[in-house]
């Protein structure tokens, strides 16, 4: 039955690739080649390639029965899609084989999910069954189903029970998952020496509905320069300041997780990524030792404007991660640099209360500049980004003196997107370093060597693909910028 769902997919998908529109498909990050995708739900590294899974609906562009995509890379940069891994096929993940990971043991890959039941009307989130899956494959494309592994506690207020993370730790295999207790968010944690049979260890971290949301969803348990790092999407945050301001967040906490899976907490609660659009991050730890992250590049009730070419959704640019005290840094992954095609040197020099058109032009650009806060006295500055002819089209990244931070503005950056946001700079900075990568319908914002990051989807029409820089009310200052077009691979 499996192998017949995973068919009747693949002719989906087909079917629909003649009729996909491109207008916003991007080049060179990673998205479904039709119908709907999210999550990413499994990393691993097998004989010598990157795969990456995701939450994956072929039928159509909306959210709907949840498959796993597929894809592979040996270089982070090119990726071929693989054919569908999983089908909702059985009777304990026929509603959708949700998020989870991957791992390698021996020779063999296996995928770790949650299956999904409606107990009552589709969608109706108060009547839901979900349990813990296991299947394998051997060469990586097709994988065997082995069924449930965890049942869902035994608990009457726990029903939302999902999102496996598995690594290995010492010798033995560790879960993660995220519940829901009545109104309150638990980190829940199991111990493995075959991956098919787990003993609970208990609630590693307990939340409070107030201040750490109702939910938290595909959580990541993982070390880094000697700190443990515990990373979810949180559920039901309220706004809070310049924090929090997507319907849902992504976000980390540190601390060290003992043996016994006590996770003890020794910083408070920061978001990953300060964009519009980025959640359900997941790393995987690279044969060369990086920590490597992707997130969907999207976010719950946004515009998605692509949905009408009959396709949705992308990941994120694949991040390395490094710890700085208590916070951690994401940079684009080296490799990416691969993509670099004709480089330009701009010598912007000062812009006084106005915009000027830059001698760069495209739908896929990589620029790296640094803005001059201590000689500019303009009370914004920075640049205007796939601007149309009349710049009624634009997407703004600039500084504002008075608030003192960077601010990303997508009011007009196209088809049904909107809002604002915007990351500190401390008070005495006297620049700030920036990395920028567009794509066609996204820009990613890499801040200060990875101090932050903004991540965004956009949507201008392909012929808004001007630069400019410019000034309000007051002198800007910009270093030597370079820029370089980059490699259309659509993916």
């Amino acid at each position: 039955m499996h192998a017949a769902q995973l068919d009747e997919a693949h002719r989906a998908i087909e079917k629909k690739l003649p009729e996909r529109g491109n207008d916003y498909r991007l080049g060179y990050h990673l998205s479904p080649p039709a119908g709907w995708m999210n999550d990413p739900n499994g990393l691993a590294y097998f004989r010598g390639e990157y795969h990456v899974f995701y939450q994956h609906h072929p039928y159509s562009a909306q959210w709907g029965p949840m498959y796993w995509g597929h894809a592979k890379s040996k270089d982070l940069v090119h990726w071929e899609h693989l054919p569908i891994a999983l089908a909702p096929s059985d009777a304990y993940d026929r509603d959708g084989c949700f998020s989870g990971s991957a791992v390698v043991a021996g020779d063999t890959l296996y995928l770790i999910y949650t299956g999904h039941t409606w107990l009552g009307e589709p969608g109706d989130d108060q009547k839901i069954h979900q349990v813990q899956c296991l299947a394998s494959s051997t060469n990586g494309i097709t994988f065997t189903k082995h069924g449930p592994v965890i049942e869902t506690p035994p608990h009457p207020d726990i029903m939302h029970f999902r999102d496996p993370k598995v690594w290995k730790r010492a010798d033995q295999w560790w879960m993660a998952l995220g519940a829901r207790q009545g109104d309150d968010p638990q980190l829940l944690l199991y111990r493995s020496q075959d991956l098919h049979h787990w003993d609970y260890l208990g609630c590693a971290l307990d939340g409070q509905r107030e201040a750490d949301g109702y939910m938290w969803e595909c959580p990541d348990v993982f070390e880094l320069d000697g700190c443990d790092v515990f990373l979810c999407s949180p559920q039901g945050l309220k706004p809070s300041g310049y924090d929090n301001w997507n319907k849902f967040q992504n976000s980390y906490r540190l601390g060290q997780l003992d043996n016994s899976g006590c996770f003890i907490e020794t910083s408070q609660l920061r978001e990953l990524d300060h964009g519009h659009d980025f959640y359900a991050a997941q790393t995987l730890l690279a044969p060369d030792g990086r920590r490597l992250l992707w997130a969907w590049m999207d976010m719950w009730d946004s515009p998605m404007p692509s949905q009408e070419q009959h396709w949705c959704g992308a990941l994120s640019l694949p991040r390395e991660l490094s710890r700085d005290g208590d916070r951690l840094r994401m940079r684009p992954a080296r490799e990416l640099t691969a993509l670099r095609q004709s480089r330009r040197t701009l010598q912007i020099g000062g812009v006084e209360s106005q915009s000027r058109t830059l001698e760069v032009r495209g739908a896929l650009l990589e620029l790296e500049l640094e803005l001059d806060l201590a000689g500019s006295t303009a009370e914004h500055f920075g640049l205007a980004l796939r601007c149309s002819e009349d710049q009624r089209e634009r997407t703004l990244l600039y500084f504002d003196a008075m608030a003192r931070r960077l601010v990303l503005d997508r009011q007009h950056s196209g088809t049904g997107v909107s809002g604002v946001r915007s990351v500190p700079v401390a008070p005495g900075q006297t620049q700030i370093a920036l990395r920028i990568f567009l794509d066609r319908s996204s820009i990613e914002v890499f801040v200060d060597d990875g101090a932050y990051s903004l991540s965004s989807r956009i949507y201008p029409r392909p012929d808004s693909l001007s630069v400019s820089a410019f000034a309000v009310n007051g002198l800007g200052l910009f270093g030597e910028t370079s820029a370089w077009n980059l490699a259309d691979l659509q993916l």
